[in-house]
């Protein structure tokens, strides 16, 4: 418990961020305090795959030597029950979460168990992907929705979801289960209400469905299916011939899914300075600065794309609204399982337990 009071009185006596005011320290600054705590830090990420997040922690481990970062990826539905749990058993065992739950964050603010920081930038980030105090701020933009490969497409590639109910398609799509995954439960309920139930039934006939949200695209990618639909897609103006695969947002008038993936540090984190130290590094511009939409305000679009936020069909409001509403989302969920079955297969990161990233405290159940 040492480096946590270590780490937080370091914290307060040089930054007012937290309380009101904006992070002022440099990078170079946060870093020197993350290495007298420990050099040591621990994320639970939303994701699909064990080594999703490799590249972040490659990246942030080459910038910052000296510290280490284990990214334990699981689905957020998982991650966020699984730190309710080490609240509830007094076993936390990460300093940073960035999951897909939105509402979690609201609720863990109501319960004050979030470390109210506002990184350098946060006066940049759209009002819309943070805090006003602080507790949560958005460092990525994610999109849902759907793309293709032009290789197996041909000079027949499809202009609009409305295509994929179209006979021609059997067998050549494949989409993550829209009854797993809250995101793609929002987006198919979107496409369910611009082009209807038989749109649903038609397209469920040609499609495959499988466990997590990359595992279409990367279907898609490899050219074992023609579409990949309901999982993360690139940004795609369409101007690059080079290209082997084609998103189809925000190129169409077609419904997709982008909200910001948000980031907290927890109030009672092991390691406060260097959490600090990765909001930072996650929302400054060597890192918003990409192909991606960036949270930022001050950062470009992707080359001939608007921000995510001036796209009327990206479902920036309504993602948030749709989670809040759990009695709505449970009975859309239920009547996508009636078209296309129930969910199959085992979680695509595996099953992690009770307390991933850290050896199980003693006294606490493993739940293995």
């Amino acid at each position: 418990m040492s480096v946590v009071a270590t780490g937080m009185a370091l914290g307060t006596a040089r930054s007012d961020a937290g309380t009101g005011g904006e992070e002022t320290r440099s990078l170079d600054q946060l870093y020197a305090e993350a290495k007298a705590e420990g050099g040591k830090l621990v994320v639970y990420a939303g994701g699909d795959w064990k080594d999703q997040q490799n590249d972040t922690k490659n990246a942030f481990e080459k910038r910052f030597p000296n510290i280490k970062v284990e990214m334990v990826v699981d689905y957020s539905k998982y991650h966020n029950a699984r730190i309710d749990n080490q609240l509830a058993t007094d076993s936390l065992v990460p300093d940073v979460v960035q999951l897909q739950t939105l509402p979690d964050f609201e609720r863990w603010k109501r319960e004050g168990v979030l470390l109210p920081y506002k990184p350098a930038g946060f006066g940049k980030v759209y009002n819309k992907f943070k805090d006003k105090d602080g507790a949560w701020v958005a460092t990525d933009v994610l999109a849902f929705g759907a793309a293709y490969n032009k290789n197996l497409v041909g000079t027949g590639a499809p202009r609009s979801v409305r295509d994929f109910a179209d006979p021609r398609w059997k067998g050549r799509i494949a989409s993550a289960y829209p009854n797993d995954d809250d995101a793609t439960l929002y987006l198919y309920s979107r496409y369910v209400k611009k082009f209807g139930w038989a749109w649903l039934a038609a397209m469920a006939g040609n499609t495959e469905f499988l466990r997590g949200s990359d595992s279409a695209g990367n279907q898609m990618a490899e050219g074992k299916k023609a579409i990949g639909l309901g999982g993360w897609v690139t940004p795609d103006s369409g101007d690059d011939p080079e290209a082997t695969t084609v998103g189809m947002l925000p190129r169409t008038d077609d419904p997709f899914v982008a909200w910001g993936q948000r980031e907290s540090i927890l109030k009672d984190a092991r390691h406060p300075a260097a959490a600090k130290l990765f909001l930072n590094w996650q929302l400054s511009k060597e890192r918003q600065t990409s192909d991606l939409w960036s949270v930022r305000t001050d950062v470009a679009a992707p080359a001939g794309l608007k921000k995510v936020w001036q796209y009327d069909n990206a479902g920036i409001d309504g993602f948030p609204a749709f989670l809040r509403d759990r009695a709505a989302a449970e009975r859309i969920r239920q009547q996508m399982t009636v078209y296309i079955g129930e969910v199959k297969g085992e979680p695509t990161p595996g099953r992690l337990g009770t307390h991933p990233g850290s050896p199980i405290p003693s006294g606490s159940a493993d739940g293995r």
